[in-house]
């Protein structure tokens, strides 16, 4: 019998990807994953991920609590806690918090080491849940 892996919040202490966002790296390739990576972020009003793009990996991202403004390859939408948005693979998107309160999101990754890409600097890689020379506890940087 396989036996699940749990993740315990107090295991899994947040850390801060930019300025207003913190995350949770729930399960990923560096913590015995083989095909998803979840994430869970708190954003601050106005504040979410630039324009990225996670190459092939399919995405979905579900609001828990808040309301977060979402773009996708030029179409813009707002999600309110319930909803959730579907970002197909090879797409530019990001998200903002567009409330007052804290925006609550869960992210789930078709891969368990998504590489992401940042239109303002598409030439730096980055893996989630990758081991190696590490931008954060939850990214590598990509090398070759």
């Amino acid at each position: 019998m396989v036996r699940p892996f749990v993740t315990h919040a107090r295991e899994q202490p947040t850390i801060e990807w930019r300025p207003g966002v913190q995350t949770r790296l729930h399960t990923a390739g560096d913590r015995g994953a083989t095909a998803l990576c979840v994430i869970e972020q708190w954003c601050e009003p106005g504040r979410g991920a630039p324009t990225h793009t996670h190459f092939d990996v399919e995405e979905v991202i579900a609001v828990i609590s808040g309301t977060g403004e979402f773009w996708v390859d030029g179409e813009t939408e707002d999600v309110a806690a319930g909803g959730s948005v579907r970002l197909p693979p090879n797409s530019w998107h990001g998200f903002r918090n567009a409330g007052e309160d804290e925006l609550h999101i869960l992210a789930v990754f078709a891969s368990d080491t998504p590489m992401v890409s940042f239109e303002t600097d598409p030439q730096t890689i980055l893996q989630i849940g990758a081991r190696g020379r590490m931008l954060d506890a939850h990214r590598a940087i990509r090398e070759g």
